[in-house]
């Protein structure tokens, strides 16, 4: 739960007691290289917080092509947040690409936890909205930009992200060819 602690007081400040009640809301999961947090079609129990490892998060299109909407590694949160918030099926999957420690919270958690400490509100209002930002910026780099300008800005946001995730779903995240991506990084 130290990871958990330390991300949280990145934004706002908690008492030991505080915190032993915040981290009661989340039970860790451990799950293996290829293993799935959520399948497309089903319901979404939880949102996700990494501890360490590595998760992509897809989407599957009727012809089975996969699109990669986003990447998360090391203190960052994920979901398919429609789903999880509406309790509706997924439209997305996640699934890890290294062995993962995840912290999980289910909805009804999530909601009484923000109910007890207002400040853990404020908390996941500064999460979302970093989130939003980010999400917004990635469609903006993918309808205004050439892929050595995507490919140079992931390298610069997220260098960690890119040692860590295999040519093939960068190139796939970027939305451009393994021959592409490969003439970009030589």
């Amino acid at each position: 739960m130290h990871g958990l602690r330390r991300h949280i007081e990145e934004v706002i400040a908690l008492t030991d007691d505080e915190f032993a009640s915040v981290s009661s809301y989340f039970f860790l999961q451990k799950f293996k290289k290829g293993a799935f947090l959520i399948r497309q079609g089903e319901r979404v129990p939880y949102t996700y917080f990494v501890l360490s490892g590595l998760l992509k998060l897809i989407h599957t299109d009727e012809s089975g092509k996969e699109h990669i909407l986003s990447f998360a590694m090391e203190d960052w949160w994920e979901t398919d947040y429609l789903a999880f918030t509406t309790n509706t099926r997924a439209r997305m999957s996640l699934q890890c690409l290294e062995d993962s420690d995840i912290l999980c919270i289910s909805l009804l958690d999530y909601k009484n936890l923000c109910l007890a400490y207002p400040k853990i509100e404020h908390f996941f209002l500064q999460k979302a909205t970093s989130g939003h930002i980010a999400s917004q910026q990635r469609i903006l780099s993918l309808l205004s930009s050439d892929a050595k300008e995507r490919y140079e800005g992931l390298l610069k946001r997220y260098p960690a992200l890119v040692q860590r995730v295999p040519k093939s779903l960068l190139a796939s995240y970027l939305g451009v060819s393994r021959e592409t991506l490969s003439r970009l990084t030589t």
